[in-house]
């Protein structure tokens, strides 16, 4: 006969967030009580399928004896915890990162929860003045510690530079980049272990980049794309949809999402087909599949060109 573990249930602890007493159970992230009280709380480089990194840092909240405001994404809970999530000192906060990222990245693709906060927070990036130049060609690329130089004038420096195209599967616009490492999690120990990307640089400087800066098709990169699946503001895109919004085409309220199996092997991976105009346009995969969590391999993530293919292979247009 085989015995089975079953765990204890975890304790529960009792605080204070926003005057509302309320338990949790030991172990849980502050950022899980507030959502568990159905408080509205940003977020940009947390993600459940993920482990935090601290590095967005308008999670932030007050708690009550804490010299500093403190990650609602990694800090845990402890019993009698008195937490303020929106205080003037967390308002002054997230109004700060908000500006800083807006005045300097392109947030126009990030979701609708970003312009909402913005509204919130009454963030107003304009403040730091019109935006600088792009970079040219590969300046970022090759930028190192201590080389940066604010712009002459009332404008804000930016990250903005031309897009990567160097491969058929995805696109590289780091103009859009808000460094919250979720790719670099995703590529390394967090679901692929390929380790093909890294934060290279310092201060402004800082950006993704492959080892030396090499192209795509010369890194270690397999092509899994569980970094487009994770990127929050498309600095990772799919070719498809890159195409698309180029042309002009891409139509999200015209798209439908078919939830399906791989047919590439038998792990079982759940894909989220996305479909506008009879085509295929990228594939996703659920957050809470209990196999993947949305990671995908190469196959499953970009190998759905035969679905379309027609007279013997010619692909459907």
């Amino acid at each position: 006969m085989s015995l089975s573990f079953v765990a204890p249930p975890r304790r529960l602890l009792t605080i204070t967030i926003d005057g509302r007493t309320v338990k949790v159970p030991e172990g849980a992230t502050l950022l899980e009580a507030c959502r568990q009280q159905g408080l509205d709380t940003p977020t940009l480089c947390y993600l459940e399928n993920l482990a935090p990194v601290n590095v967005c840092r308008v999670c932030v909240v007050e708690v009550e004896g804490a010299r500093v405001l403190v990650p609602s994404c990694s800090r845990k809970a402890e019993e009698g915890m008195v937490v303020h999530t929106d205080s003037e000192r967390v308002r002054a906060s997230r109004r700060s990162v908000l500006e800083l990222l807006a005045s300097s990245v392109d947030l126009s693709l990030a979701g609708p929860e970003v312009k909402r906060w913005m509204n919130r927070y009454r963030a107003e990036p304009e403040r730091f003045g019109p935006a600088a130049p792009a970079a040219e060609d590969d300046r970022r690329d090759r930028a190192r510690p201590g080389e940066h130089h604010a712009p002459e004038g009332q404008v804000a420096a930016t990250v903005a530079q031309p897009v990567k195209l160097d491969n058929e599967t995805y696109i590289r616009d780091y103009s859009r980049c808000i460094l919250c490492y979720k790719c670099v999690e995703a590529c390394g120990s967090e679901a692929q272990n390929t380790f093909a990307i890294a934060v290279a640089g310092r201060g402004f400087e800082a950006r993704i980049s492959t080892e030396f800066a090499v192209g795509l098709p010369d890194s270690a990169c397999v092509y899994c794309g569980n970094c487009i699946g994770v990127c929050p503001t498309g600095a990772l895109m799919f070719k498809s949809e890159y195409d698309l919004r180029q042309k002009g085409r891409w139509d999200e309220a015209r798209q439908t999402v078919t939830t399906t199996i791989c047919p590439y092997c038998g792990v079982g991976c759940n894909l989220e087909l996305h479909v506008q105009d009879n085509e295929i346009v990228k594939v996703t995969s659920p957050l809470d599949h209990d196999i993947t969590r949305g990671h995908l391999c190469v196959k499953g993530r970009f190998g759905y060109q035969f679905v379309q293919s027609r007279n013997g292979g010619d692909e459907g247009r």
